[in-house]
C-alpha cells in the first residue's frame, strides 16, 4: 500500500479508537515516526495531509528537515528520541517539542537555549516505567520530584510525560502508571503508543500516539544501536 493509504487507515483507526473509549473526537495527535526515512519518503505524507512528525536525532533531523520546512511551513517536530546536553542547542531550533526530558542536565540545558534563542519549546518528561537500566527517561519513584524541579526550580511548563514500554511486557500498566503519575501532578498531555499498541494507549488516555511503521513501512536499518527500544 502507499503511504498515503496507509497513512489514511492509522488515522481512522485511531478515530475508530477514540470512539470506542467513548473520547472526544479528534482529541489524540498522530505523530507520523519518520526517523531513518529519507525526504523523499516523508514528502509523500506531507502532501497527504499529514503534520506532525517525530525524529530521533538532532543529527538526522539536520540533514532532512529545513528544506522540507520551507516547502510546508506548518509543520511540527517532535524528538521523541534521547537528547544529550551538548545537543540542546541544535534541538530548541530545530524541534517544536522535546518529548525525552529526563534528567536535571538536559533540563537545565534546554531553558538555558530557550531563552538565549528566545523560543518556547514544549516540553514532556520521559518516564522509564519499566525501570530499564539500558533504556532513557526518569524512574517513577523519581518522577514527582523531578516534575517538581523542572516547574519549580527552572520555571518551566512541562506539557506532558511520554514512555516506551518494555517490549516483552503488555503496555497496559505501563500506560496505567505513566496516566497516574501525571494526574497527580496536574500534566494533561500522554505520549504513549506505537504502532503494536497505540489502541490501548488510546485506551487509557494517550493524547499522543507515535507511529511509524504502520504508516512508511519497513524501517531502514537504524544508524547506530542508540535507536534500540525505539521501533515505533
Amino acid at each position: 500500500m502507499s503511504i498515503p493509504s496507509q497513512l489514511a487507515q492509522v488515522r481512522q483507526a485511531i478515530a475508530e479508537c477514540e470512539k470506542a473509549a467513548e473520547r472526544v473526537s479528534g482529541c489524540v495527535t498522530l505523530i507520523a515516526v519518520s526517523k531513518t526515512f529519507d525526504a523523499d519518503v516523508i514528502r509523500d505524507a506531507l502532501e497527504a495531509g499529514q503534520r506532525v512528525f517525530g525524529e530521533n536525532k538532532v543529527q538526522e533531523t539536520k540533514g532532512k528537515w529545513p528544506q522540507l520546512r520551507k516547502e510546508f511551513e506548518d509543520v511540527e517536530l517532535h524528538l521523541i528520541g534521547p537528547l544529550q546536553s551538548n545537543k540542546a542547542k541544535e534541538a530548541v531550533a530545530l524541534f517544536d517539542v522535546i518529548h525525552t526530558v529526563d534528567r536535571k542536565k538536559i533540563a537545565r540545558a534546554i531553558r538555558v537555549e530557550m531563552e538565549k534563542q528566545s523560543k518556547t519549546v514544549d516540553l514532556f518528561i520521559q518516564i522509564n516505567t519499566g525501570a530499564e537500566p539500558q533504556k532513557a527517561g526518569i524512574m517513577p519513584k523519581d518522577a514527582d520530584a523531578f516534575i517538581g524541579f523542572c516547574q519549580g526550580e527552572l520555571g518551566m511548563t512541562i506539557r506532558g510525560l511520554m514512555c516506551i514500554p518494555p517490549v516483552e511486557e503488555n503496555p497496559k500498566a505501563h500506560f496505567k502508571l505513566l496516566r497516574k503519575i501525571a494526574k497527580r501532578n496536574g500534566i494533561a498531555e500522554l505520549s504513549m503508543g506505537m504502532s503494536a499498541d497505540y489502541p490501548e494507549a488510546i485506551k487509557q488516555g494517550a493524547t499522543f500516539v507515535r507511529v511509524g511503521s504502520a504508516i512508511f513501512g519497513h524501517r531502514p536499518k537504524p544508524h547506530s544501536s542508540s535507536d534500540t527500544g525505539l521501533s515505533v
